[in-house]
């Protein structure tokens, strides 16, 4: 039974709680290609000392390419431009809606070409914590939607995005280890985020506050967190726990993010919390854990079967 993978599930959904406070700090000074571009940097660099120091071995092998090439496309490259443009299109509690709907994706698309199906009974967890989360931005929105059609079809493609990195990552995981995996995303979205964002600085003749930028305080603190909690801790996280579980099953613990978000809000942030946070909340919870204990118990049925079956041959 992979209780590592449950557990990674739980921490990196509260990092990725987490980071939504930080973010929201750090875009009161930077653009979020800005944040982007120095938070992916950070993670590459801490990542690299790492590798050069030995404390990491990462494989440049040919044949480890490809796989690297789709986790690495799909997330951190296409998701995070389809986000980043699509929010200019619409409001972020739109958006959460929209990437509420990854669970389903992951599931539906895991199904087709992993053939890993869930049960009817984690099929309706899934559901509910979806549900909890698009209750939650539903209300926030104010029960409104005022975002363009391009803004949501940016957004479609960013969940299309983090469902297809959720398969590749899982069939990566056969032959990579997860922080050889969590390497090469972090290389590819140093390298591709500080080039559009350097692009966007030279065309507005700013390129200075490329530098500049760094002098508050508020955005270093930001940066380290998103950089080296939020994306070396939290997609290893991942990646690792895409490694013991089925897809469906990991992708799920990321909607505790939202649940974390809002208590950290509350918290840190002094932001209202409403009726239709702890209802939503609750949701998410129970969905997240009927998913888990479902599948929990998938497996312990799975390994008294092999091991009735090992008794029958022996």
């Amino acid at each position: 039974m992979n209780k590592s993978g449950h557990i990674a599930g739980i921490f990196f959904a509260m990092i990725f709680g987490f980071s939504f406070m930080f973010s929201k700090i750090a875009l009161n000074t930077l653009t979020p290609m800005g944040l982007i571009a120095y938070r992916f940097l950070l993670a590459f660099l801490i990542f690299e000392i790492l590798r050069l120091t030995k404390v990491v071995k990462i494989r440049f092998e040919k044949r480890f390419m490809l796989p690297l090439f789709l986790v690495a496309i799909f997330q951190p490259i296409l998701y995070f431009i389809f986000e980043t443009f699509g929010l200019t299109k619409i409001t972020s509690s739109e958006a959460g809606m929209m990437i509420a709907l990854i669970p389903i994706f992951v599931t539906i698309l895991s199904s087709i070409i992993l053939k890993e199906t869930p049960n009817k009974f984690q099929v309706m967890f899934i559901s509910l914590s979806v549900s909890g989360i698009l209750l939650i931005q539903f209300f926030k929105n104010n029960l409104g939607f005022e975002g363009s059609i391009t803004g949501f079809v940016l957004l479609f493609f960013a969940v299309l995005s983090a469902a297809l990195f959720n398969i590749a990552s899982r069939s990566a995981a056969k032959q990579l280890k997860p922080y050889e995996v969590t390497y090469f995303m972090m290389l590819s979205g140093a390298v591709i985020f500080n080039a559009i964002y350097i692009g966007q600085l030279i065309s507005q003749n700013t390129l200075g506050s490329y530098f500049t930028n760094l002098n508050d305080t508020n955005v270093i603190v930001s940066i380290i967190y998103l950089g080296i909690i939020a994306s070396i801790g939290g997609f290893f996280l991942v990646n690792f726990a895409l490694s013991k579980l089925p897809a469906h099953v990991s992708s799920v613990y990321s909607n505790l993010s939202t649940v974390v978000a809002v208590i950290a809000g509350a918290v840190f942030l002094n932001e209202s919390l409403e009726w239709y946070h702890i209802v939503g909340g609750l949701m998410i919870i129970l969905g997240v854990y009927g998913t888990a204990r479902m599948n929990i118990i998938n497996t312990r049925k799975k390994e008294a079967q092999n091991d009735k079956n090992s008794e029958t041959i022996s």
